[in-house]
C-alpha cells in the first residue's frame, strides 16, 4: 500500500509539476527490479515528468482539473485525506474554488473530502476559453438567436446546476450546511444595487437547485442588495470582503434580512468570503515602502492578523439575544469563509493562507495549488484563536505605521471589481469573435 501511494503521488506530481526523466528508469524496491517504465504495477509512458509530490514550486496555472482529478480519483480510494480531517475533527469544510467541464471530474474531489465549490467570472473566463468543452452548446445558443452574453450565461448556468446535482448527496446528508456551488451576478452590477437584487433573484431562478448560492460583492452599494435578496429567502455568498469595517456591514444586512423573512428560516444559508492573500500582496508593497526593521517583521502576517480578528467578530455576533431569537427560528450562522488561499509570494510557504486559519463553522475554499499542498502537508489543528493578543498587536502595528486599513479594503476591493470586471468583458469579446466567426460559416 504505501509504494502504491508512492508511485500514485509520482504520478500526480508528473501530471502537475514534474523535470523530465527518459525511459531507462530502473527501480529497485524490497530487492525486486522493476522493468523500465513500470513502477509498482503503475505504468509509465516514455519520458514521464516525475517530481515530489509537493506543490511549493507549481505554477497556478499547472494543473487542470482533468489531471487533478485522476491523480484524486486513485487518491480517494485509498484512504481518507487531510480534508476529512479538517471537517470531521474541527468542523471546517474545505471547499473547491474551481469549475470547468466535465463537471464530472469533481466526483473524486467530492470522495476526497471536498465540500463544496466557488467559481466566479474569472474562473469562467478560464474554463471557456481553454477547452472546447463549451463550444456545441454556444453554437447552439447562437443560432438560437441568443446574444452572446445570454449564450454565457447559459454556459455558466449549466455547469452550476450540474455541479449542484453532483453535489446534493451532501448537501442532504449535512442537513443544508455544506454541498453548496457558488455562482456570481455580473461584475459590471457590483456598483448597482437593485439591479444586483433583480440579478441574484433570476440566477436563483434559473438554475433552480436548493443547493445554490448566489454571490454578491460587499461593495457598499451591495450591502442593501444583500439584505433584500436574504430578506427574499435566497440563500447568498457575499464576496470581495477585504475589512473588518465592512464584514460587520455584511453581518449586519444577513441578519436585517433574515429578520424581515415570515416564518421558518432553516432553509437559508449563507457565507462571508473574507480575501486574505490579497491583503497581504498590498500590505507587504507598502511594508517594503516603509523599509523599517519594525515594518519588515510583519510581512506575510497582517492577512492571517486580520482574519483571526474576524473570526472573533463572527463568534461575538453570532451570539446573544438578537441571534438567538433568530435562531429559534431555525437560522443558520453566516459562516466566514476564506478565500484568496493561493499564495501569491513563492518565498512563502504554501499552505499559509489554510493552516493558520482553521477553525470550526468555517470554510475555506482552496484553488488547486493550495489544496494539493495542503492534502500532501498540512496540519489539522484549530488554529484560528489560538493566538488573538498576537493577531491584535500585528492589526493594530499596521495601522500605526500608516497603513490604513479601511483604505487598504477600499483600495482591494476596488481591484476585485475591477479585475472581475475585466475577466467578463474579455470573455465576452472572445464570445463574440466566436458568434462572427460562426455566424459566416453558416
Amino acid at each position: 500500500m504505501v509504494l502504491k501511494m508512492a508511485a500514485l503521488k509520482m504520478y500526480c506530481s508528473s501530471a502537475i509539476v514534474g523535470t523530465t526523466i527518459g525511459t531507462s528508469l530502473e527501480s529497485r524496491t524490497n530487492g525486486t527490479t522493476l522493468a523500465s517504465g513500470e513502477f509498482v504495477g503503475l505504468k509509465m509512458m516514455p519520458s514521464l515528468k516525475v517530481a515530489s509530490f509537493s506543490t511549493r514550486s507549481m505554477p497556478a496555472s499547472a494543473a487542470p482539473l482533468s489531471q487533478l482529478a485522476k491523480c484524486w480519483n486513485t487518491l480517494s480510494t485509498e484512504k481518507k485525506t487531510l480534508l476529512h480531517d479538517m471537517y470531521d475533527q474541527q468542523k471546517q469544510s474545505p471547499w473547491y474554488d474551481n469549475l470547468r467541464r466535465p463537471v464530472t471530474m469533481l466526483e473524486p474531489l467530492i470522495k476526497s473530502g471536498v465540500r463544496g465549490v466557488t467559481s466566479n467570472p474569472t474562473i469562467f473566463e478560464k474554463a471557456i476559453t481553454g477547452s472546447a468543452e463549451y463550444d456545441d452548446q454556444f453554437r447552439h445558443c447562437i443560432r438560437e438567436g441568443k446574444n452572446v452574453e445570454e449564450a454565457y450565461w447559459e454556459l455558466v448556468i449549466k455547469d452550476i446546476q450540474d455541479a449542484c446535482d453532483l453535489f446534493l448527496p451532501l448537501y442532504q446528508k449535512s442537513a443544508g450546511i455544506d454541498g453548496y456551488i457558488s455562482v456570481e451576478v455580473s461584475p459590471l452590477l457590483a456598483n448597482e444595487t437593485q439591479q444586483t437584487i433583480d440579478s441574484a433573484k433570476y440566477l436563483r431562478k434559473r438554475v433552480n437547485r436548493p443547493n445554490v448560492l448566489i454571490k454578491i460583492p460587499a461593495t457598499l452599494e451591495c450591502i442593501e442588495s444583500i439584505k433584500q435578496v436574504i430578506a427574499s429567502s435566497i440563500s447568498v455568498n457575499v464576496t470581495l470582503i477585504f475589512s473588518l469595517a465592512r464584514y460587520e456591514a455584511v453581518i449586519d444586512a444577513y441578519l436585517e434580512g433574515l429578520e424581515a423573512v415570515q416564518g421558518d428560516l432553516s432553509k437559508i444559508a449563507s457565507v462571508a468570503s473574507f480575501f486574505v492573500s490579497r491583503v497581504d500582496s498590498l500590505v507587504d508593497k507598502k511594508l517594503n515602502a516603509i523599509g523599517s526593521e519594525e515594518a519588515l517583521e510583519l510581512k506575510g502576517k497582517a492577512a492571517n492578523a486580520q482574519a483571526a480578528l474576524a473570526f472573533k467578530l463572527y463568534q461575538e455576533k453570532f451570539s446573544g439575544p438578537r441571534w438567538e431569537a433568530l435562531a429559534k427560528r431555525g437560522a443558520q450562522k453566516q459562516r466566514v469563509l476564506w478565500a484568496s488561499t493561493g499564495v501569491k509570494d513563492p518565498s512563502y510557504p504554501d499552505t499559509l493562507y489554510v493552516n493558520p486559519l482553521i477553525g470550526p463553522e468555517t470554510v475555506t475554499t482552496m484553488p488547486d495549488v493550495a489544496l494539493n499542498a495542503f492534502v500532501d502537508h498540512g496540519t489539522v489543528a484549530r488554529t484560528i484563536d489560538a493566538n488573538l493578543g498576537e493577531a491584535k498587536r500585528i492589526y493594530d502595528k499596521v495601522e500605526e505605521l500608516g497603513i490604513k486599513w479601511e483604505e487598504t479594503g477600499l483600495q482591494l476591493e476596488h481591484e476585485g471589481v475591477a479585475s472581475f470586471k475585466k475577466s467578463f468583458t474579455d470573455l465576452v469579446q472572445n464570445l463574440t469573435g466566436k458568434a462572427d466567426a460562426l455566424a459566416k460559416s453558416i
